[in-house]
């Protein structure tokens, strides 16, 4: 069964649309013919604080960045249909500027694409920054949407993202630059980042350059490349993050991995080292024909911890190493605790430390039907936690 199915699909009909109101937050006018709001199209600048309603599905046709000093608001039940094909469309939000996307488990807030047959890589993704310690400098231009980041303020506050869904994210711009489906560039922890959901992408899911921001309740299906991914420093917790791979998603760069660590690929010892704590995790690949390349990759520099991680592989899908310390810009540090693997996710590689042991078991994750799964409490993610998303699997049960 090849057949990609889709984490979620869901059609909000447009309405007319209203002008803003004294009970709105829009201070643009998007009915004047200017400006980043026209009707319900969305590109440009945000310069004053606006809101998007719900009322509304609206086309993002270009870049649409949030400046300094302004905070773009998302009603719950929001959806974004990106222009599909380009790599020039994306959200942006600066530092000093904020994005309250803050959805519900019924209304969440969905980031698409507006093909009639959508893709990984169909557009760019979300990018923010922020003030927050980089090991790359604290004016630091992101390898997308050129914006500076860094600074010294671990609890700069970026906004909120809650109940959130960005699908057929990754646009390549080249060989060396992609969009991530999230990319948090110095975040500092006064930001909120709860219940994400990245599917179908055509790089990373998630990725952190440096900052210090917590994420509870992520999770990621469907990567071509990295499913989480931190750099440059990040020091933040991810807590409850489940990451998988279904049967005939076929889409991969040369290496992809459940989890990539690194800290600085210059210099390994830059301050600050990433030191990010992880809690409760499961790396599933479904996928028989595209091999994880590792279960974890923790490398050039990085020191982490996870605590309670299921590496996990179903029928013949596989991993080449299950966790991997070893590189030649420099080796990783990792402490596992309450750690497990299942199927065939290949022996260590081991380069810097690995402090734990990993026990393999049988039953982490059962599949009791076609493209179901169960999981077994207590171990790796809670996947209960994301049925707001109506997550599915693609896995033919042996």
């Amino acid at each position: 069964m090849k057949n990609l199915k889709n984490l979620l699909i869901v059609t909000i009909a447009a309405s007319i649309f209203s002008c803003s109101s004294d009970d709105d937050n829009r201070t643009i006018d998007p009915g004047n013919g200017e400006g980043p709001i026209i009707g319900n199209e969305l590109k440009g600048d945000i310069t004053e604080d606006a809101t998007l309603l719900a009322s509304i599905e609206y086309t993002l046709t270009s870049s649409l960045t949030v400046k300094e000093g302004a905070t773009l608001t998302i009603e719950p039940g929001t959806v974004i249909k990106a222009k599909s094909g380009r790599t020039d469309v994306f959200i942006a939000v600066e530092r000093g500027a904020k994005l309250i996307a803050k959805g519900t488990a019924s209304d969440p807030i969905i980031f698409t694409s507006d093909a009639a047959s959508p893709k990984a890589g169909d557009w760019g993704g979300l990018v923010i920054a922020g003030k927050a310690k980089s090991n790359k400098g604290t004016d630091v231009q992101s390898e997308v949407a050129g914006l500076l980041y860094g600074g010294t303020d671990d609890t700069d506050n970026s906004g909120e993202l809650s109940y959130v869904i960005a699908e057929y994210t990754g646009a390549k711009i080249n060989g060396e630059q992609e969009f991530n489906g999230i990319s948090f560039f110095g975040v500092g922890n006064g930001t909120t980042v709860n219940n994400i959901i990245v599917s179908n992408g055509n790089d990373d899911g998630v990725e952190f350059f440096g900052g210090t921001v917590d994420v509870t309740n992520v999770y990621c299906a469907n990567i071509a490349d990295d499913m989480f991914d931190w750099t440059e420093g990040y020091s933040g917790t991810i807590n409850n993050a489940f990451g998988v791979r279904n049967d005939g998603f076929d889409a991969a760069s040369e290496d992809p991995r459940g989890l990539e660590g690194d800290s600085n690929s210059s210099d390994p010892t830059a301050a600050p080292i990433s030191m990010p704590t992880l809690k409760n995790v499961t790396i599933l690949n479904l996928n028989p024909d595209v091999a994880l390349k590792a279960g974890a990759e923790i490398r050039r520099g990085t020191v982490a911890t996870i605590d309670n991680i299921l590496f996990a592989a179903y029928g013949n899908a596989s991993f080449g190493n299950r966790i991997d310390t070893n590189d030649d810009k420099g080796n990783g540090t990792v402490t596992i605790t309450n750690a497990v693997s299942q199927g065939s996710v290949g022996a260590d590689k081991v380069g810097g430390e690995i402090n734990g042991t990993v026990t393999e078991i049988t039953d982490g994750i059962t599949v009791p039907a076609d493209n179901t799964i169960s999981t077994k409490t207590g171990v790796g993610a809670d996947l209960s936690v994301f049925s707001w998303a109506n997550q599915n699997f693609v896995v033919i049960k042996l």
